[in-house]
């Protein structure tokens, strides 16, 4: 269990707090163990609910959230409490954990217009304060995981100027790429991809980035999960070793037994 590994959790798994409970007890066997982590979390959900609380309308394309100013503002919000939430529990126990956004080490750019197929029309959208990372310091991560700590972090970019919103799967990407992980855990809330949503028996257990290309256009991958495998492939594609999609709910413990080796969840791989 060498070498440094980054876990993404998705809201969706952190919205029931067994499950957090679940995760907090994998970290800290993890980390008595000395494997280096570092927590990369979203908050979809909550971010959404938030929005409407205050009057305003959540828009999503292909799994992407449009964010202009004040659904900026949401974001940051919500992601920090979320951030520390997260940190209080993981330390109640056990786990050492610090909190940090991820615009203190990395530098993201706007993304360009987002281009996706509704009805079989190809369809162009201004995704607003939505970044892409470009680069990531990563001393402060590495100068944590040296000290024993696991750095938690919540996905909101800056390019210098202004906060942007990152999806976490491309911020854990980033990130992954940045500090030179093993590899790169995605947790959510299904086994893997699945070749018959929502049949938990149509697992993939390996994917490729060209199969993966094929799967979106034929429509087996869509909707949130778009973004999600589009993160993992874009990972490797950036010299990521390989990213792992694993199942964080149950209290199945996959994300440790992943770390020890066996082969859970949906494997993605260059070749």
């Amino acid at each position: 269990m060498d070498g440094i590994f980054v876990i993404k959790f998705g809201g969706n798994t952190l919205a029931d707090p067994a499950n957090v409970d679940s995760l907090a007890a994998e970290l800290k066997e993890l980390q008595e163990k000395g494997t280096k982590i570092v927590v990369v979390h979203g908050g979809g959900s909550s971010i959404s609910a938030e929005m409407k609380a205050r009057g305003l309308t959540p828009v999503m394309v292909g799994g992407q959230r449009i964010t202009d100013g004040p659904a900026m503002e949401v974001v940051e919000d919500v992601l920090h409490r979320i951030n520390v939430e997260l940190v209080e529990k993981f330390t109640a126990a056990g786990v050492r954990a610090v909190g940090l956004g991820a615009f203190r080490f990395t530098l993201s750019e706007p993304r360009p217009p987002y281009k996706v197929i509704e009805d079989g029309v190809e369809k162009t959208y201004d995704l607003g304060l939505v970044g892409t990372v470009t680069s990531v310091d990563p001393n402060p991560l590495l100068d944590l995981l040296e000290a024993g700590i696991i750095p938690v972090v919540y996905p909101v970019g800056t390019d210098g100027e202004r906060k942007l919103n990152v999806n976490a799967d491309t911020m854990s990407g980033g990130i992954a790429v940045g500090i030179g992980a093993d590899e790169l855990l995605a947790v959510t809330d299904v086994p893997g991809i699945l070749r018959n949503f929502p049949d938990m028996d149509s697992k993939i257990d390996r994917v490729t980035l060209s199969e993966i290309d094929g799967l979106i256009t034929s429509g087996v991958i869509s909707g949130g999960m778009i973004p999600k495998v589009e993160a993992a492939a874009s990972a490797v594609r950036a010299g990521a070793k390989a990213v792992r999609m694993v199942n964080g709910t149950g209290g199945k413990n996959e994300i440790s037994r992943s770390i020890k080796g066996e082969p859970l969840g949906t494997l993605i791989v260059k070749e």
